[in-house]
């Protein structure tokens, strides 16, 4: 079972794409196996957090802001690829840092995801994008 979902960000931050990925596995209520996603980008990430504060996602996004900033920071200014805008380098180099893949027990039908824990696209570029993530129950 596999499918694609596609993604519009509106620029930096983390999406919560919980649910979309629930409703396809509801799907089939017995479904079982591992669930893998991958992003199809190099300036985008994916990573499983909370998903009950706020406040997470916003102290995430300010960590990696101040770890790689712009390129057009002094900090940063040993960059070359600075051809797409001062935040595609950066970007770049958030997404390897972070995982572009998961891996996710499926029960039942369900993520066997923690309390809390929730399925984040992490979109570092600025620009609004339509990002593609491949979904594979095996």
């Amino acid at each position: 079972m596999h499918t694609l979902f596609t993604i519009p960000t509106s620029g930096p931050g983390l999406y919560d794409i919980t649910p979309q990925i629930a409703d396809w596995l509801k799907r089939d209520a017995a479904a079982e196996g591992v669930l893998t996603l991958f992003i199809r980008h190099t300036s985008a990430s994916l990573v499983i957090q909370e998903n009950a504060d706020p406040d997470v996602p916003r102290d995430l996004m300010e960590y990696f802001h101040r770890l790689v900033p712009p390129s057009d920071d002094r900090a940063m200014q040993y960059l070359r690829h600075t051809s797409e805008g001062p935040d595609d380098m950066p970007a770049h180099i958030k997404a390897a840092l972070l995982p572009v893949s998961l891996q996710i027990p499926v029960l039942g039908g369900k993520m066997a995801l923690g309390t809390w824990q929730g399925v984040f696209l992490f979109e570092h570029r600025r620009a609004p994008h339509r990002r593609s993530v491949v979904a594979m129950l095996r």
